[in-house]
């Protein structure tokens, strides 16, 4: 397995990171909570950009895989500032983003700051303001008066041991939400959402479809799809898809 490369953050941290020379636009996968850079998905479409020749990016947030720092240290700030150091010291030129669940809410924040470096965008089952709506709220009152009291509790996971939540990974997701509100995001869009995901429901990708300012975007509901979207068939409909908005977005340059 080849070794990462390391970019240095402002805090002293490292941020692991492959990274593939290529073709513009070039395409930065961002991983979901508590996923890191190896997975299904990541390593596809890395595949798929050497085959064709193009740009690629894939990275651990702090708090994940071979990256610096303990992920309750972290919060959505934490991330955000990853991919945009990672966007703006290590991408060349425009770039597709492709999101994964909470990567899919990065994506977004990433291109309402940077608009002119995201050419486009890739959800995969994309959870914006999952801290509140599928954390938060999903609390029982025991647990929100616990994490009020001690800062943090650990919540069961379907993926593997329980996984600790921090009252400040709570308060600085409110600092980002996104869908009580227009998103100002104007780049073709394409999201994908399995309709068996019991993580996150996939009327959130109908919510950003409908919130978002671009006129091009397309929702892709896979009638069969989980949340992870990793089986052999999904894997093919997202390197579909990617292929299709590379082609439409080198026409139209």
């Amino acid at each position: 397995m080849q070794k990462p490369s390391i970019l240095k953050t402002a805090d002293g941290g490292n941020i692991a990171y492959h990274r593939l020379a290529g073709a513009s636009p070039g395409i930065i996968f961002l991983g979901g909570f508590r996923s890191d850079m190896t997975g299904v998905k990541a390593t596809a479409l890395e595949e798929f950009c050497r085959e064709r020749g193009q740009a690629f990016i894939r990275f651990d947030y702090r708090g994940h895989g071979q990256s610096s720092a303990k992920f309750e240290d972290c919060t959505l700030s934490t991330w955000l500032e990853d991919a945009l150091l990672v966007l703006t010291k290590l991408a060349k030129g425009p770039q597709i983003i492709v999101g994964s669940s909470m990567g899919g809410w990065l994506a977004l924040l990433l291109a309402i700051q940077k608009p002119r470096r995201v050419e486009g965008i890739i959800g995969i089952a994309a959870a914006p303001d999952f801290t509140e709506h599928l954390i938060w709220d999903k609390l029982t009152d025991k647990q929100k008066k616990q994490l009020k009291v001690d800062g943090k509790i650990l919540v069961p996971s379907d993926y593997g041991d329980p996984y600790p939540i921090t009252a400040e990974l709570i308060l600085d997701g409110r600092e980002h939400l996104i869908l009580h509100r227009d998103i100002p995001v104007y780049c073709p869009i394409r999201l994908l959402h399995g309709m068996k995901d019991d993580d996150v429901p996939w009327e959130v990708s109908m919510a950003v479809n409908e919130k978002v300012g671009s006129s091009d975007v397309k929702t892709i509901l896979i009638e069969n799809g989980t949340h992870r979207l990793s089986e052999p068939d999904d894997i093919k409909k997202l390197l579909s898809v990617t292929a299709k908005l590379l082609d439409a977005l080198v026409l139209s340059s």
